[in-house]
């Protein structure tokens, strides 16, 4: 079984806002979680809307090229076994305990595909940051916020890997138009001259399947359309400092494994305890 470096990436990661742990995850468990997004993408595409259940939300859209596809799934882990033993993978508690501690809640939990030839599947530059509401309830950002993403494929720039600025998480937290959303945007460099950084100083994370990406709470990052003939998944898992945030499911306490057990807990829906579903969503 493939095994992380744990403490390699910590220095890239205060100093860049993101690094790349590699071959963490082996050929076997990466087909493992390939064949679980295929059960859950099966299954999404079956109710041919966008649909929740409690924190799990099925997110579909119109694409020009493709038609009806997936964008994202949050909380597969609730109703997937392989996907829910990953997100408490203890090789992911040694990527990130080193950074935010050994007490973590999780409070990002999805599933990302873009399928070959998908036009409309971008995200443009953001900032995890934006999402964390209400405030009172996400405390001490920069330091207690990571968010890591495991390739299922390679990801390239034709397929559509995430593009990120490094060292723009320096910079703190940036204005934006509060009723934009990065999923509704374009991956346009231009994008970043309103923010004061530099089109040229930019990544494209590269990954094979297995490698293991992190970045900060406030790296600008985003991603493009995937126009080659492969796909692009990619399963994200965001970790918080326990004690920092008023919200999420338990990942490790005190680096223990914690499985998703009982009641789901409040995250981002709002409405969780008052239209808790099933029901679809237009």
């Amino acid at each position: 079984m493939a095994r992380a470096a744990p403490h390699d990436h910590v220095s890239q990661f205060h100093a860049q806002g993101y690094a790349v742990v590699r071959g963490v995850f082996d050929a076997d468990e990466v087909d493992c979680m390939a064949a679980a997004f295929g059960r859950i993408h099966e299954e999404a595409m079956a109710h041919g809307r966008s649909w929740r259940d409690r924190n799990t939300f099925f997110c579909l859209a119109n694409d020009d090229s493709l038609g009806r596809i997936v964008r994202y799934v949050q909380w597969p882990g609730w109703v997937d076994e392989t996907l829910e033993r990953v997100r408490r993978d203890t090789r992911l508690f040694d990527i990130v305990s080193p950074l935010i501690g050994r007490d973590l809640k999780q409070i990002i939990n999805q599933m990302h595909w873009k399928p070959p030839g998908a036009a409309n599947a971008e995200f443009g530059f953001h900032q995890d940051s934006r999402s964390r509401h209400p405030r009172t309830a996400y405390r001490q950002l920069a330091t207690s916020y990571i968010q890591t993403g495991i390739a299922i494929d390679p990801h390239t720039a034709d397929n559509g890997a995430m593009v990120v600025c490094p060292q723009s998480h320096l910079q703190g937290e940036l204005p934006y138009d509060p009723d934009t959303r990065s999923m509704h945007m374009a991956l346009d460099i231009d994008d970043l001259n309103g923010f004061g950084v530099d089109t040229a100083n930019t990544v494209t994370v590269e990954l094979e399947p297995g490698d293991v990406a992190l970045w900060h709470v406030h790296t600008l990052h985003g991603s493009g359309p995937n126009v080659s003939d492969i796909d692009r998944r990619f399963y994200i898992n965001g970790y918080v400092t326990a004690a920092n945030c008023d919200r999420g499911e338990w990942a490790f306490q005190d680096g223990a494994p914690c499985p998703l057990t009982g009641a789901p807990a409040l995250v981002h829906y709002e409405d969780l305890h008052s239209k808790p579903g099933p029901m679809y969503v237009d």
